[in-house]
């Protein structure tokens, strides 16, 4: 089902905005008739100055980040569905549906994450080909990197959707049906039946996307909050680490990371924004556009996600999953030196991730892309292609960073197969919270675990159980004849 809301204005990426629809030219009576405001921005004139074309731009990313997309939920569900935290209050409204492994075809959420997806793909395209149909209202050079943003933008919200609703790429090979490829710019539901690209054709376009948008985006902005906000050339270099990652192809991954890491620590990117290591506290608290913060959903008082689709809101401030014992919290190894360890509270005594930690009206940033998770998909990728030594530095790098004496006992890293494992388990205690686990649970085909508290229970998910992926949702399979051809 093609989504038609529009994207709209404001002088930075993820900002709040002023929606409008594209509209078919009227005639001249018409016009008499019903005259246009000067101030309306429709579909004859929306590519009519570069400031318009800006907004435009603004409004992809603010699609993005809608409540049921990189602005809320999208976080909520990811993170839940795996063994990390325990639910509380039994809410479906929170997520409650994805812990326990029941969403089903008609979930509001399997229905609002793929309109979201889909909405924010549309607004990339119409803007790709307004941009095309308008030389000259924008130089040649903004308008390559534009159209460089939306097709970043494109990316990103393709590979949300592929890991969510398709079978993971490495189950075979990515020759499962996945997704509708829509790569029009729609205004109409003329083109809405379309068949499902198998996976590998999604994750062909989403490369195809990052490389031409690595060839048109600039090196950097003029502030680090456009730096962390909007896509430059690094940001597509670090999500092609986590795509080539997700589907295998780790001499890829090494390639992709070599460009924005160095050869030896301090590991730190040598063109482009100088992305590395910062405070691991100070970037979830007052640093968000610190040089780590490679992308990030900013918030402000004017323009945030509260209420039930807020991320913050549900992991701490109404305490709606605690964190679970018999995960990643109490793994030994990792100690209570360990500065990650401070992002918790305690309360009728259990823990409560505060990496999100700011009261209402929740004006945290959401991380999208960190330079320390480029740091372990570089690791993974080197260890699993036999680079121990490079593999071990980088994971040094990052454990480093936070508890400074610590060392790795050698039976975690000395063979390759202790090592990858080691890099995986420092996966779940760097990126707790951020959306990432149930993507390394499915690209890794192992079983969603089972887990229990609070007098509630949730089973293990093996990968040949349909519920492994989230369904298909009802209202796509009702309006477009060919999903399911």
């Amino acid at each position: 089902m093609k989504i038609f809301n529009q994207i709209g204005r404001k002088s930075i990426g993820w900002g709040f905005s002023v929606a409008f629809a594209l509209l078919l030219p009227s005639c001249d009576s018409d016009k008499l008739l019903h005259p246009v405001p000067e101030t309306s921005i429709t579909g004859t004139n929306a590519f009519e100055t570069p400031e318009r074309v800006l907004g435009l731009v603004n409004g992809i990313y603010k699609s993005a980040k809608g409540g049921n997309f990189y602005g809320g939920n999208y976080y909520t569900y990811s993170e839940v569905r795996g063994e990390e935290f325990i639910n509380r209050t039994s809410n479906t409204f929170t997520a409650f549906e994805a812990w326990n492994h029941t969403l089903n075809a008609s979930s509001n959420f399997i229905a609002g994450f793929w309109a979201s997806g889909y909405e924010t793909i549309n607004n990339a395209n119409i803007l790709i080909k307004g941009i095309g149909e308008h030389p000259g209202v924008v130089s040649e050079t903004l308008a390559k990197q534009y159209v460089a943003e939306a097709k970043f933008v494109r990316a990103l919200s393709y590979f949300a959707l592929v890991t969510a609703y398709a079978r993971p790429y490495n189950e075979d090979q990515g020759a499962s049906k996945a997704l509708p490829l829509r790569l029009q710019a729609e205004t109409t539901t003329a083109n809405n039946d379309l068949k499902r690209s198998t996976v590998a054709e999604i994750y062909a376009q989403i490369i195809k996307d990052l490389d031409e948008a690595e060839a048109g985006l600039p090196l950097n902005y003029s502030t680090a909050l456009l730096n962390t906000t909007r896509a430059h050339r690094n940001t597509a270099i670090a999500l092609k680490t986590r795509v080539y990652l997700n589907s295998g192809q780790y001499a890829k991954v090494i390639e992709e990371a070599q460009k924005i890491v160095s050869t030896a620590p301090p590991f730190a990117a040598a063109t482009g924004v100088k992305h590395q290591l910062g405070n691991i506290v100070e970037i979830f608290t007052t640093n968000y556009t610190s040089t780590e913060s490679i992308l990030s959903v900013p918030m402000t008082e004017l323009d945030n996600v509260t209420g039930q689709t807020s991320f913050p809101y549900v992991i701490n401030a109404n305490s709606e999953y605690n964190l679970n014992p018999t995960g990643i919290w109490g793994e030994p190894e990792w100690r209570m030196a360990d500065l990650r360890r401070t992002f918790a509270r305690t309360a009728s005594g259990v823990q409560f991730l505060t990496k999100y930690a700011k009261p209402s009206p929740f004006l945290d940033y959401l991380p999208i892309l960190r330079y320390s998770e480029i740091l372990l998909n570089y690791a993974e990728a080197a260890a699993r292609t036999g680079d121990l030594a490079t593999a071990t530095a980088l994971l040094n790098a990052v454990r480093n960073r936070s508890d400074a004496s610590y060392k790795f006992p050698k039976e975690a890293t000395g063979t390759q197969q202790a090592l990858v494992a080691t890099i995986l388990k420092e996966r779940r205690v760097e990126l707790l919270g951020e959306g990432l686990r149930s993507i390394d649970i499915l690209r890794n085909l192992v079983p969603f675990p089972a887990k229990s508290g609070n007098g509630l229970v949730a089973p293990e998910v093996l990968p040949s159980q349909t519920n492994y992926v989230f369904p298909l949702p009802n209202t796509e399979i009702i309006t477009n004849k060919l999903l399911l051809d």
